[in-house]
């Protein structure tokens, strides 16, 4: 069955408030905003900025002084929902040590477990190229000479369906989740997924309104026979590895359903396949 598509990145608006005695909230969704003044970390190496949807991660100094704080920086850009994140190397030196170039593939993970978001490296030198195209999770990526090459491919790419909700920390927020997923399941003509996904968006929202208790923001998205369900809540006092670790509920978050991403927010994150109801890990 074909999948449908969406032109437009920016998500839908939540639903109708409702009163206090009611549901959990349902608020407007987040959207990627774009940002015309670029967040520099403190070391100087690593420069964020958002063209067209897409977070453009600027790479200063030598590839394996940066590397690990990239490869953190992919993952807490690919939390926040973006069409695509593009890695420019532009500046770096052309001396990229393998062991660099190899944690740098390794984002290709992202890529092959949810193809819908893109993950691109711009670097000007062939050798760096044919190293990162040389390791299987490499092959995932989008390899390009130059950063707006880069940028067009990512933009190019299908972007997913995608609901949004957002909830209170209210004992009936699993069931509002549920419904949620059902609901965007039937529509999408995918009703034979709503057991799996009905369970783990249960799993994912009962432990966050359990152990964080902050609001919940809910999303679900469908690419290519694949469900994506992130669930992430605004917790940045807490460690992103304690809101799965310590969850005792029902399934252990961790190793089954996905891993929380390093954001000023936890997210957790969990792919289904949707033509086998498999649920599979995002590591």
């Amino acid at each position: 069955m074909a999948q449908p598509s969406r032109k437009t990145h920016r998500p839908p608006a939540g639903l109708v408030e409702r009163g206090d005695d009611g549901p959990p909230v349902v608020q407007d969704a987040p959207a990627v905003v774009e940002d015309a003044t670029p967040s520099v970390d403190p070391q100087q190496r690593l420069r964020t900025h958002v063209v067209r949807g897409v977070v453009v991660l600027d790479v200063a100094g030598h590839l394996h002084d940066v590397a690990q704080d990239l490869d953190r920086a992919i993952q807490m850009a690919l939390a926040e929902g973006p069409r695509g994140v593009v890695c420019d190397l532009s500046t770096i030196p052309e001396d990229a040590q393998p062991d660099a170039v190899e944690i740098l593939a390794m984002a290709g993970r992202h890529v092959r477990d949810w193809p819908a978001t893109p993950v691109a490296v711009a670097c000007p030198y062939p050798r760096v190229r044919e190293m990162l195209s040389a390791y299987p999770l490499g092959g995932h990526l989008i390899v390009t000479a130059a950063m707006l090459s880069a940028l067009s491919a990512v933009v190019s790419t299908r972007t997913p369906v995608v609901e949004w909700l957002r909830l209170a920390p209210h004992p009936t927020a699993p069931r509002a989740s549920r419904d949620f997923v059902s609901r965007a399941l039937l529509n999408w003509g995918l009703g034979r997924v709503i057991p799996s996904a009905s369970l783990v968006v249960s799993e994912l929202v009962t432990n966050s309104t359990m152990y964080a208790g902050t609001d919940i923001t809910l999303s679900v998205a469908c690419n290519a026979g694949a469900l994506r369900l992130p669930v992430r809540v605004n917790c940045p006092g807490l460690p992103p590895q304690t809101l799965s670790a310590t969850a005792p509920h029902g399934l252990a978050l961790p190793t089954r359903l996905g891993t929380p991403l390093p954001t000023a927010h936890c997210s957790i994150l969990c792919v289904i396949d949707s033509v086998n109801s498999r649920v599979h890990n995002e590591k």
